[in-house]
C-alpha cells in the first residue's frame, strides 16, 4: 500500500484538493477530523490529556473543552509539544489501521504539519498544496470569521511554502478550481503508475 501525504499551509485549500481525490475514488484520511474524534472518544487519549492539562479539558458530558485547551497551549510551546506527543502517535496508529483496511493502490493522509513535525519519512510521496498568501488570508478570514492579524499570526507558526516546496515530491497551485481539478487528475494517474511498482 502506497501512502501519500497531502499537506499545505492554512488556507491553501488542501481539504478542497482532498475532496477531489475522493471524487476519483481514492481513500482519504482527514487527520484533523480524526484527531478530534480520538480526543473525544479514546479513553487512553482522554486520560493522558486530563493528566497533562487538568480535568477542565472536558465538559460534563465528556465533550472536549476546546477554548480551555487552546488557551492553555496557545502561548506555551512546551505544553503544545506535550499535547501533540499524545495526539499525533494516536492519530498515526489509527491511520495505519485504517490504511490496512482500504482496497486501493494508494491512500492519502490529509495532514497540516508534515514538514513542521519532521514526519516526511512516514510517507512514500508528499503533495504540497499552495496558494498566494493574500488568497490564503482571505479564505481563512471568510471561513473562520477572524481578523486578518489572527490569520497572519497562525501562518507564522508554519514553514513558508518556499521551504516546503524543496521538501515535497509534488506541488499543486490551488487558486483556480478548474485548473486544480485537472492537475489532481494528472497527479492521480502519476500516483497510480508509481503505486503499480510497489
Amino acid at each position: 500500500m502506497m501512502i501519500v501525504g497531502l499537506t499545505g499551509g492554512i488556507g491553501s485549500g488542501k481539504s478542497t484538493v482532498a475532496k477531489m481525490f475522493k471524487e476519483l475514488d481514492v481513500p482519504v484520511y482527514n487527520s484533523d477530523k480524526e484527531a478530534k474524534l480520538l480526543m473525544e472518544n479514546s479513553e487512553e487519549v482522554k486520560s493522558a490529556i486530563i493528566n497533562l492539562l487538568g480535568s477542565e479539558s472536558y465538559g460534563d458530558e465528556g465533550s472536549l473543552n476546546r477554548p480551555y485547551i487552546a488557551n492553555k497551549v496557545f502561548n506555551d510551546p512546551e505544553l503544545l509539544d506535550k499535547l501533540n506527543g499524545i495526539v499525533h502517535p494516536a492519530v498515526r496508529d489509527h491511520f495505519l489501521k485504517w490504511a490496512q483496511n482500504q482496497n486501493s493502490p494508494y491512500v492519502v493522509q490529509e495532514t497540516a504539519l508534515i514538514f513542521e513535525n519532521e514526519a516526511e519519512d512516514k510517507y512514500d510521496y508528499i503533495i504540497l498544496v499552495t496558494a498566494p498568501a493574500e488568497i490564503r488570508v482571505q479564505r481563512v478570514m471568510d471561513r473562520d470569521r477572524v481578523a486578518k492579524q489572527a490569520v497572519v499570526d497562525r501562518m507564522k507558526n508554519q514553514l513558508d511554502d518556499d521551504q516546503k516546496l524543496e521538501l515535497a515530491d509534488f506541488s499543486l497551485k490551488n487558486f483556480e478550481l478548474d485548473k486544480t481539478k485537472r492537475k489532481v487528475k494528472e497527479l492521480h494517474l502519476k500516483l497510480l503508475a508509481l503505486a503499480s511498482k510497489f
